[in-house]
């Protein structure tokens, strides 16, 4: 099995999957075309030597992609190292049972390349589509986690909640792939509820980092490396931290800006709002040349400490697929290089690696054993005190 990571830091990029015109060209893709991108924009990716894909999921228009696990599939079928994960899965609307089928098949069929991101959404008319309220949109994250988690780390699973039929004597399968579950990643912009739902766990935390100013960012990765502490899980700084970001890159940052200002502009997500410029002030929005990607990129460890993992934005608001191919290449070639290179420097060694399913096996495994030899210590003294 072989895994995309080559580095503590996995790079990457993550997809809304929106299908947008193109304000420069007047042409609106098809379902179709844009799904297939996707698959192309993923397999280029790993051909760039990132380490993550990603997939939203959204089930409202402009989207295309409402069932992200079928989409990962046929990518894993035609891919080697890279990663597959979500960005999000919807743990409100969706039942916890699917959920833990779903991706422990994957997980089976990609041979372990496989995690996920775990969030609310943003669209508030999905609750009522799938017979869910939003006012609960908190206490459904909650719960159905708890659920998830259950099925996920015990065979046989008794349980009863608020949000759904009670289970009893229930398998969820297949059971992961070698007894470890997928990496969870908890997603949020906003809910301190989320941060401590990650922190509880273990689990990893990802700040979406797009929208908020880096102050947000900063109070909420805090937040969550506090509450990861209290709970015994390791150091603050020991906590597991994915970021988002956007990037819009040409060889100079004039070419850029102009390329990127029409497409921002019109974007159905934050077109028609504040400027470029101001956007790019105010939030971590880098439209620029390769070194100002890196220089950007490089401070957010100023404010949220050594991280996991970083994952772009970079198919969105209309943008062809050759313009998007490009940006990979740029990534791929001289971003993403020097980043790896700067951000392995002086990084205690201590401080846990994007996290992988060999990586999850092989701490499991280092723990059975440790708990085998603790025991038998105890055996011996006891029998040491006996005789």
């Amino acid at each position: 099995m072989t895994q995309a990571a080559q580095g503590p830091v996995q790079f990457g990029i993550f997809s809304v999957g929106d299908i947008t015109t193109d304000p420069t060209t007047g042409i609106t893709p098809t379902e179709h075309e844009r799904l297939k991108a996707m698959i192309t924009i993923a397999k280029h990716a790993e051909e760039v030597g990132l380490d993550v894909y990603a997939a939203g999921e959204h089930h409202n228009p402009p989207f295309a992609n409402s069932s992200p696990t079928t989409l990962l599939a046929m990518i894993a079928a035609q891919t080697e190292r890279i990663i597959l994960s979500t960005a999000t899965t919807l743990i409100t609307t969706n039942d916890p049972v699917k959920i833990a089928e779903d991706f422990a098949l994957l997980q089976h069929i990609a041979d372990g390349r496989v995690d996920l991101t775990l969030g609310r959404g943003n669209t508030g008319p999905v609750y009522p589509w799938f017979g869910k309220d939003i006012r609960q949109g908190i206490n459904l994250a909650i719960e159905n986690y708890a659920l998830l988690h259950r099925l996920w780390t015990e065979e046989v699973v008794d349980w009863k909640g608020h949000f759904r039929t009670p289970l009893q004597g229930f398998t969820a399968t297949p059971r992961p792939l070698d007894d470890v579950a997928p990496f969870v990643w908890h997603g949020s912009i906003r809910s301190t509820e989320i941060a401590e739902q990650a922190a509880y766990y273990g689990d990893g935390f990802f700040a979406n980092h797009i929208f908020w100013p880096a102050s947000h960012t900063q109070q909420m990765v805090q937040l969550y490396r506090e509450r990861f502490e209290h709970y015994g899980h390791g150091r603050a700084d020991q906590a597991i931290v994915g970021l988002g970001g956007q990037v819009f890159m040409a060889k100079n940052s004039q070419d850029a800006v102009k390329r990127f200002r029409p497409y921002f502009d019109n974007a159905p997500v934050y077109g028609h709002g504040p400027s470029l410029e101001d956007f790019t002030a105010q939030t971590p929005l880098t439209v620029g040349s390769p070194q100002e990607v890196i220089d950007r990129t490089l401070g957010f460890r100023d404010y949220v400490g050594h991280y996991q993992r970083q994952l772009f934005l970079m198919d969105h608001a209309g943008l062809p697929l050759t313009t998007v191919l490009e940006q990979l290449d740029l990534l791929g070639s001289e971003v993403v290089p020097v980043l790896r290179a700067e951000m392995a420097k002086d990084r205690p060694a201590d401080i846990p690696e994007g996290p992988t399913h060999a990586g999850l096996v092989a701490a499991r495994d280092a723990a059975a054993a440790s708990s085998s030899v603790e025991a038998q210590d105890r055996d011996s003294l006891s029998a040491e005190v006996s005789a």
